[in-house]
């Protein structure tokens, strides 16, 4: 029996009931996934821009020539990015949006749902991040650092112009896992009311009770976004890694 020939007025097998589920609530849905990548790329961003900064601050170095107020602010900061990472990697993201967004709720302030939902991805996303970025940093080759330095280049413009730009390109990649981790994992921001689109699948299987038919509709939609997100960073990634012909160019010189 061919797709056409479905009877949507009347479904009765999984596919139909997918299909008739898909074309009545296609707005649902829709807007679930809008809100959905809303919050992965803003939660991204931000929490990538907060990895970056608390993976610096991890990275942080006092010379024996620094004074002590110095080395104590440096120690300080260090001791509140340590204590961010673990206890941001080290519970769930699930339980991270009931905290916040309750916790913030009872002192006082109406904090909307999406946005709590924003913030808990970011900070989720910094905490990993500033891992991530501290390798990045540490992949560097020491010397190069060494060598700005012997320039009269200080520690932050040698962090900025020379460390940074190239710890971007190393971590590039785990960015990309981490994007679309987080379009995943928005799923269980529905705990914090959040009509994201796990939400808009529970609320349309719950008018019919085919959950399971829903359910196959979202984990369809989640593929489509990952596999083609993930074809995206893979093109960006040999973009930046550039032209491998290098050896030909040396091998070309040697000749001539």
């Amino acid at each position: 029996m061919g797709l056409l020939n479905y009877d949507l007025t009347n479904p009765q097998t999984s596919i139909e009931w997918m299909i008739y589920l898909t074309v009545k609530y296609l707005k649902m849905f829709l807007d679930g996934t809008w809100l959905t990548l809303y919050i992965a790329v803003l939660g991204t961003i931000f929490g990538f821009i907060l990895g970056y900064i608390v993976g610096i601050v991890q990275d942080m170095k006092t010379g024996l020539g620094d004074n002590p107020v110095k080395k104590t602010l440096v120690r300080i900061l260090k001791v509140i990015a340590a204590a961010y990472v673990e206890v941001f990697r080290d519970t769930p993201m699930i339980v991270q949006a009931m905290i916040i967004y309750y916790g913030i709720r009872q002192l006082g302030v109406n904090m909307a749902p999406v946005f709590a939902g924003i913030l808990v991805t970011l900070l989720n996303t910094g905490a990993y991040m500033a891992e991530t970025v501290r390798g990045g940093i540490g992949s560097i080759d020491l010397g190069q650092r060494e060598g700005a330095w012997a320039m009269g280049m200080s520690p932050m413009k040698t962090m900025i112009y020379i460390v940074l730009p190239q710890a971007f390109k190393n971590i590039i990649p785990e960015m990309a896992n981490t994007f679309l981790t987080n379009l995943k994992m928005t799923s269980v921001l529905n705990v914090i009311a959040v009509q994201e689109l796990f939400m808009a699948a529970k609320t349309v299987g719950g008018n019919y009770y085919k959950y399971f038919e829903s359910y196959l509709v979202i984990a369809v939609i989640y593929f489509v976004l990952c596999f083609v997100f993930n074809k995206i960073f893979n093109f960006m990634e040999k973009k930046l890694k550039g032209k491998k012909d290098y050896a030909l160019a040396v091998e070309y010189m040697d000749n001539q």
